[in-house]
């Protein structure tokens, strides 16, 4: 069976990342993205091997052993059950099929990409005594281009993802689907196509793979990377509203970011100085009356800014995230050769639950002023002199009427979205997981709430080149130009009603696939 195409770029110029080693957002953009191949680091290797011989060390010593969670022990509600030798085994694949029980739409593949190393990368820092193969047979599924079949429902973010990470183990025991290279099938068919073999998981490793963030880890970095690169995409799109609505760019001076020094404001207001400079309109109405634009143009830097703030925020507490230790029990070896394993909480997804939520309240007011932009545009009551609803000939076209309501329905379904996921909690596994964080929950919304946003960007950048054109003979400042010929070489000025949902998905293509941000910065250079 075929399924759909994926946005993965296979590119093999990259240097392979090395798991086991600190890695950042954008190397983990690269792998689940772009195609980056993986391998992994020689130390992390010889830590692998290390961990596991303590597990082997109880595994070995039978039914004689210490009762130790995970290995010899049931589960959750049932960690005082005792496990025979004989069936050590089977604990790991039962509990990799009992708990593959995701729901809902599939997780596309680059986020099954993300998921994937970052399991990877928990096991390598050698504190989960997890067997190097099954490290290996994880790594060379994504550089094969197999992706198992993960559903994206059903982690309440404690005891780790526990759902949706045993369907990604349950493609290394060849059970369950897998898509190789874009086509559906058995995730036994996707390993032999690959010439590569499912393995049986030994004592405690079918627990290793599952009790992790990285579900919630996963979807949230690369959503936050996205919402961090649309901080930038809501400077440009407020740059050419500005100049369309003939908004004045003294409120963005370095000297008033200085007195109010945060990171974020000060990086929007030099975007803006950097694309406003040089304007005709800007020059044209440099005499006029009107003393202050309204607070969607004038206060950019520091709503933007705030944005950008805690998206940064959130950005470093997925950093640190996606270089720890979220399994559990974990092995730290002596320096006498024995191993201390300690049951924790390191799988509670809270610590990212909280940065997630937050994140979205951030992306989601860069979609809320972005609104409120557009109807200084189409509101004749506003707009200096455009035409209402920017028509062609108003009455008998409705021009961007509609389209400014778009915007508000985006809006306004971010508004229930970014209510946050964190804050709620329902027990499970019969009251022994008391509180949970239901981080999966916030990194699902945080995902919409970003495509909310970068479609809520491109209405107003559809609309902002509108008002420009209504400005000729008036040129804007060279980068905004820049900005406005790239929209129209994918949408014409509207001379005339027409459908506006091409329009509105052809600038959404340009914001996404970078092409309006690097016409701007061949003016500009790299904005912040």
């Amino acid at each position: 069976m075929k399924v759909p195409l994926t946005n993965v770029a296979r590119v093999h110029t990259l240097s392979p990342l090395l798991v086991g080693r600190p890695i950042s957002l954008a190397d983990l953009e690269d792998v689940s993205r772009r195609g980056r191949p993986v391998a992994l680091c020689p130390e992390a290797r010889a830590r692998i091997i290390a961990s596991r011989r303590a597990v082997d060390a109880i595994a070995e010593a039978g039914d004689a052993a210490p009762a130790v969670y995970g290995i010899n022990t049931g589960f959750g509600a049932l960690a005082e059950t005792r496990i025979a030798e004989r069936d050590v085994i089977a604990l790991q694949k039962n509990l990799v099929r009992s708990h593959a029980t995701g729901v809902g739409p599939d997780l596309g593949e680059p986020e099954i990409r993300a998921m994937m190393v970052l399991r990877a990368q928990v096991v390598a820092l050698g504190y989960s005594g997890v067997r190097a193969e099954v490290v290996d047979l994880l790594l060379s599924m994504l550089n094969a281009g197999i992706a198992p079949r993960i559903p994206s429902q059903g982690s309440v973010g404690a005891s780790g993802d526990l759902a949706p990470l045993a369907h990604l183990a349950l493609a290394l025991m060849g059970e369950g689907e897998s898509s190789f290279r874009g086509e559906r099938m058995t995730s036994a068919e996707a390993l032999a196509r690959a010439h590569l073999r499912p393995v049986i998981l030994a004592a405690k490793e079918g627990l290793a793979l599952i009790n992790g963030t990285q579900y919630m880890a996963a979807v949230g970095a690369l959503a936050v990377r996205d919402a961090l690169a649309l901080c930038t995409i809501a400077d440009v799109a407020g740059a050419m509203s500005l100049e369309a609505n003939k908004g004045s760019k003294r409120p963005f001076d370095e000297r008033l970011m200085a007195v109010r020094p945060h990171p974020g404001q000060a990086a929007c207001a030099a975007n803006l100085r950097a694309m406003l400079d040089d304007s005709e309109i800007m020059q044209s109405h440099a005499d006029c009356p009107r003393v202050q634009d309204a607070y969607s143009l004038r206060c950019m830097p520091q709503v933007h800014g705030a944005s950008r703030d805690a998206l940064g925020w959130a950005a470093d507490v997925l950093t640190r995230e996606i270089n720890s230790v979220t399994d559990n029990p974990t092995i730290f070896l002596r320096d006498d050769g024995g191993a201390d394993l300690l049951s924790g909480g390191n799988f509670h997804g809270q610590p990212l639950a909280l940065a997630l939520d937050l994140a979205a309240m951030a992306a989601a007011e860069l979609a809320n002023i972005s609104e409120r932009r557009v109807e200084q545009l189409v509101n004749p009551a506003l707009s200096s002199g455009l035409t209402p609803f920017l028509a062609p000939q108003s009455g008998l076209h409705s021009g961007f009427m509609i389209a400014q309501v778009a915007s508000a329905s985006l809006v306004s379904e971010n508004k229930v979205l970014c209510h946050p996921a964190s804050v709620d909690s329902i027990p499970s596994s019969a009251g022994r997981e008391d509180h949970v964080s239901m981080g999966s929950v916030s990194a699902r919304k945080l995902a919409q709430v970003i495509e909310n946003v970068r479609t809520s960007l491109a209405i107003e950048i559809l609309t902002a080149a509108q008002g420009i054109d209504q400005r000729r003979p008036l040129r804007s400042s060279a980068a905004v130009e820049r900005a406005h010929a790239a929209v129209r070489a994918v949408s014409p000025t509207l001379d005339e009603d027409r459908p506006l949902y091409r329009d509105i998905a052809a600038v959404r293509d340009i914001v996404l696939s970078s092409v309006l941000r690097r016409a701007v910065e061949e003016v500009t250079g790299s904005l912040r």
